[in-house]
């Protein structure tokens, strides 16, 4: 793959496109019509420094920017854990539709009938690839749904006379679990990982007391590592009279292969973006279901899909439960981000049983692919056999002076997203690649290729990852900077780019 020597031009900030009497659209014509909402004393008449342009000028300056993001649609995104799956265009097709996205959740249920059985059907497909005995649908995001998990823990042992106070947590764990435990008032217990990179039944064994209310483990793991002694543990944990909670992030590993429910879990959340490809991140809607064995079902959110017989006593007609008195409550307004489910929905379907299986198989195949292509090169920290995705280190390339990060920036050049750095925390210099199913091999051998150049030039021009990215209409920023000084005003982000300019623009060109 060749590298082009030339930075793409510098986006200039809107604001210094304006032009005084440009303008797009003017709300007084729409006045003219029809009265206007707001008492004329809360509108302003200008607003000093406010960009002044057509409707193209704008059109094109935010297409343009939108153009130099990295997604899933145009390059590959290899974060682990994180798990950037590739969503399909029907979904999006399917979740527009006026039926699903034109309704509104206070139409009267008899009116919603087909949207109250995608829900019911989400639920049953949930239940039966995790193998437990049902499902809430109503968590927002994966985070959520694991809170709603430790409350239900909570609310069983409360039943049980004692709530308990710890909870045991892997040091490998997503950063969320912690914080789910923290927030439902439990102290985090850790759990330190073998030379495997596994729990390990006798580590766990000795941290059982009558105080630990749950264990949350991720399988496969943050390391992409499936725990072995799952079974043995879990039987640990229950005998124990604790509860056996599983983060589901990553299910991509485990659909028609294993089911949570019989390695032991109790509770269970999915993250709907991670497995079932629906959109990830930026801030939008997500979906982080809640799976529990059957007796845990009284403590879901409510309201529940329940059926009862119409007036004609043809068939069930579907309603909202809400009469729930053992229930956590709501966590989420309405019941849940529905047009989110609908893609889920149509991605099992479009899938079928059959189809998710093999969507493990090949996201599998694919880590281990990207394993068996850098091995050698990069530092693999356990030998233990990868699922879906792979950890390696930058220690190879440290005797060179060269960083995770420096090797992140560089792929920047080569077309790639940086796979996930410095996560998890419990290897040092960690690179997690995670390729999921949805990439062809021309697409993981250039991502190797690539790779093996970013080894070549650590031991031959060290300096070029050090200035990496060298092809962004920016150099490297100052993360650290950026974190704790964030820009909040126009004018301070205009000032910092001329900055940034007179500081590319004093660089010495390459090999002067």
């Amino acid at each position: 793959m060749s590298l082009t020597e030339r930075k793409p031009e510098l986006e200039a900030p809107i604001f210094e496109k304006s032009g005084v009497g440009r303008v797009g659209y003017h709300p007084s014509a729409a006045a003219d019509a029809c009265e206007p909402r707001l008492d004329a004393s809360l509108l302003r008449d200008d607003l000093d420094g406010f960009p002044e342009l057509s409707e193209p000028e704008v059109l094109r300056h935010y297409t343009r920017l939108s153009s130099l993001n990295f997604s899933a649609v145009t390059n590959f995104y290899p974060l682990g854990s994180c798990t950037m799956k590739y969503n399909p265009i029907v979904n999006d097709r399917m979740a527009s539709l006026p039926g699903f996205c034109g309704i509104h959740p206070y139409a009267p249920t008899e009116t919603v009938q087909g949207a109250l059985e995608l829900i019911r059907d989400l639920e049953h497909w949930l239940a039966e690839i995790s193998g437990l005995g049902a499902v809430s649908l109503q968590p927002a995001a994966g985070a959520q749904g694991e809170l709603t998990g430790i409350k239900i823990i909570r609310r069983w042992h409360l039943a049980q006379g004692n709530a308990r106070s710890k909870i045991l947590i892997p040091e490998s764990a997503h950063g969320t679990n912690p914080a789910s435990a923290a927030l439902s008032g439990y102290d985090a217990v850790v759990i330190p990982t073998d030379e495997r990179g596994l729990m390990s039944a006798d580590s766990v064994k000795a941290l059982l007391d009558d105080e630990v209310a749950a264990l949350m483990v991720t399988n496969p793991s943050t390391l992409g590592l499936f725990e072995v002694e799952i079974a043995e543990i879990a039987k640990a944990v229950h005998d124990a009279g604790a509860l056996v909670y599983m983060d589901g992030a990553n299910m991509n590993a485990l659909m028609g292969k294993a089911k949570p429910g019989d390695m032991g879990a109790d509770i269970l959340q999915f993250n709907l973006h991670k497995t079932f490809s629906t959109p990830h991140g930026g801030g939008g809607p997500g979906a982080g279901p809640v799976a529990v064995r059957r007796d845990l079902e009284k403590y879901l959110p409510g309201p529940r899909i329940a059926e009862k017989a119409s007036a004609a006593e043809k068939q069930g007609l579907l309603y909202w439960d809400a009469d729930r008195p053992d229930s956590v409550g709501k966590v989420r307004s309405f019941y849940g981000n529905f047009g989110i489910l609908v893609r889920a929905y149509t991605y099992m379907l479009a899938c079928g049983g059959d189809g998710l299986t093999e969507i493990t198989e090949k996201a599998v195949l694919a880590a281990n692919y990207i394993r068996a292509g850098l091995v050698g090169r990069y530092h693999l920290p356990y030998d233990t056999a990868s699922l879906h995705e792979v950890v390696f280190t930058d220690k190879v390339q440290n005797a060179h002076g060269i960083k995770t990060l420096d090797i992140a920036k560089r792929l920047l050049d080569y077309g790639f997203h940086a796979p996930t750095i410095y996560f998890p925390l419990v290897v040092a210099g960690a690179i997690m690649i995670e390729p999921t199913e949805s990439e062809s091999v021309e697409t993981l051998d250039a991502f190797i290729d690539a790779m093996l150049r970013i080894a070549d030039e650590a031991e031959n021009d060290p300096q070029r990852l050090h200035d990496a990215p060298e092809t962004t209409p920016l150099a490297r920023l100052d993360e650290t900077r950026a974190a704790r000084h964030p820009v909040l005003t126009w004018k301070r982000a205009s000032e910092d780019i001329d900055d940034e300019r007179d500081s590319q623009s004093a660089q010495p060109e390459k090999g002067a």
